[in-house]
């Protein structure tokens, strides 16, 4: 398989991902008078004034939570609560602090080893993007035409584009089949039609920028340049496949990496990427094929019928003996270090939380998060979700954090600390090999190991409790061979090691609950096999060992 490098913080990195409108809000920003009440349900057009500060504010919370790095959705002046409807590349928007806000809110996180990933939402800008204004005031006496797609036959000077449509176009546009309020406009392709240029899923607020202009593709990655210089450590990409340019994304790498080599890229694409990860354009994915995965075999006994197709996708419930065709598929798909630097998500602003999707079964989602931190990859929470938090399909799931962290579910939020403390203490579960290990009806689990050591990761996503016996030794494929150096000979030598008979329980738990386990409870394993394991209904068990 080609050698591809990737940033090799990321592997050992554990993301939180903010919406910045909802997360905190501090008091050193003036804010306008019609925010809607913080605890209020979020609405699709309301603001509730989070800002950048506020984020500041909440780093101790974010560091004990055991979090080393933001991904954030967009910052940059918009006139929309989500940002993605971009004003302004070169200023983080006013409501959010400003640049000013930016800068501190660095150099805090910097200060304790914490990075911060932005939002590049560079396949659409917005009405207000001032490239689109000259064109909407100037029609067809606009220097900037050739940045979006026109239908030029409507343009005359001084008539531009209809980017405001009128009531019976509005009403058209309103996806009625959604049945959900605040529908997202209809989806039919025909917005050079109506408008008079093409917008971003038909939505008028979101005219497509045209890559093939060498104006707008400079602009892109002078932006991409000018917030890495400014203390980014990486770009989060904003459906990047609709900039269907291969070229264009090398040349985006070259500029991010020329300006720090050990920036992160990682682009929105929801299916297999092949594509785009062989080592010259992105380093990852948004790893969606993983949070499938998640929902379908924790979450096989509850799927919502309400939220069970987050993204219009149906999901089937999968058993253990799935997982063992699907998941390891998954991580022999890409290079090593593409793998494990995936962006390993179980929630989105995209799409109903885990929680919702699951029935509010919080066991299926802390079973989850299990799997999420004792995988190859980088975790990355949605912000909340460490509480429990619930949320339908957006604008639901993009609801305010609670002003008291503990709230909702100190359960769910003590399990998460835990897992992230494992992840951080064991290599092994950061950048060991995977090897499947058990497969019994509900019961998976698998081996992470390194040269040094080994760690057995074991859940029942089943209402039954389940016993039996894991083979340790037959799914490392009998004895493992070790590359070490020689100290007699001088030289490397390869020993053939094999499982040690003593190993370790770092984590418990029964019914989704977390028991004690400081490493002092042992397990024995007698000619390799770990015999009597017992996992009552929706459990884990995780233990260490090393080799001899």
């Amino acid at each position: 398989m080609k050698h591809v490098r990737t940033p090799q913080w990321v592997q050992n990195a554990v993301f939180y991902q903010i919406f910045p409108d909802r997360f905190a809000r501090s008091g050193r920003v003036s804010k306008p008078s019609g925010l809607e009440p913080w605890d209020a349900p979020p609405t699709r057009y309301g603001y509730k004034g989070g800002d950048l500060f506020g984020v500041a504010e909440k780093l101790p919370y974010l560091r004990d939570l055991g979090i080393t790095a933001l991904y954030f959705n967009p910052i940059f002046q918009s006139a929309s609560n989500h940002r993605y409807h971009t004003q302004d590349y070169y200023q983080v928007d006013p409501l959010l602090g400003g640049n000013s806000a930016f800068e501190a809110l660095v150099t805090a996180a910097h200060a304790i080893d914490m990075r911060i990933v932005l939002d590049g939402v560079f396949n659409h800008a917005s009405r207000g993007f001032y490239q689109f204004q000259q064109a909407l005031e100037n029609g067809s006496a606009s220097p900037y035409l050739d940045w979006f797609h026109f239908d030029r036959d409507r343009l005359a000077p001084g008539v531009g584009p209809w980017a405001y449509p009128e009531a019976e176009t509005r009403a058209d546009m309103i996806d009625s089949a959604s049945g959900r309020e605040n529908a997202l406009p209809l989806r039919d392709g025909k917005s050079v039609e109506r408008y008079g240029y093409d917008a971003w899923w038909d939505i008028p607020a979101l005219p497509k920028l045209n890559t093939d202009c060498e104006a707008v593709r400079a602009f892109i990655l002078d932006v991409a340049e000018f917030w890495i210089q400014r203390g980014a450590d990486g770009w989060r990409l904003d459906v990047p496949e609709e900039i269907d340019d291969d070229e264009f994304w090398r040349e985006f790498r070259i500029r991010v990496k020329r300006a720090n080599p050990d920036a992160y890229i990682v682009g929105e694409i929801w299916t297999e990427a092949d594509r785009w990860l062989q080592g010259d354009q992105f380093d990852a994915v948004m790893n969606y094929v993983f949070n499938r995965l998640s929902y379908r075999f924790f979450g096989a006994d509850c799927i919502s019928e309400e939220h069970g197709s987050p993204g219009g996708q149906t999901l089937v419930p999968m058993t253990a003996a799935d997982m063992t065709v699907e998941l390891p598929a998954l991580l022999d798909r890409y290079a090593p270090d593409v793998t494990r630097a995936q962006l390993n998500l179980l929630s989105s602003h995209d799409e109903p939380r885990f929680v919702n999707v699951v029935s509010g079964d919080r066991a299926a989602f802390r079973l989850a998060t299990a799997f999420q931190m004792t995988l190859p990859g980088a975790p990355c929470i949605y912000y909340g979700d460490e509480l429990g938090m619930e949320g339908g399909y957006d604008p639901d799931c993009r609801r305010t954090f609670p002003r008291d962290e503990q709230a909702i579910d100190p359960t769910t939020l003590a399990w998460t600390k835990a897992l992230i403390t494992l992840r951080h203490d064991y290599e092994v579960l950061r950048t060991g090999d995977f090897r499947v290990a058990i497969a019994d009806g509900r019961t998976f689990g698998y081996l992470r190991c390194t040269a040094e050591s080994w760690a057995l990761v074991t859940f029942n996503a089943g209402r039954d409790a389940w016993a039996g016996d894991v083979d340790i030794e037959a799914a490392f494929g009998g004895p493992v061979s070790v590359a070490r150096e020689d100290t007699a000979a001088g030289q490397a030598s390869t020993g053939i090691d094999r499982p040690h008979p003593e190993a370790r329980i770092v984590f418990a738990s029964t019914g989704g609950a977390q028991h004690d386990a400081d490493g002092s409870t042992s397990l024995t394993l007698r000619n390799g096999v770990l015999a009597g394991l017992r996992l009552e209904a929706q459990s884990l068990v995780i233990a260490v060992g090393t080799f001899r």
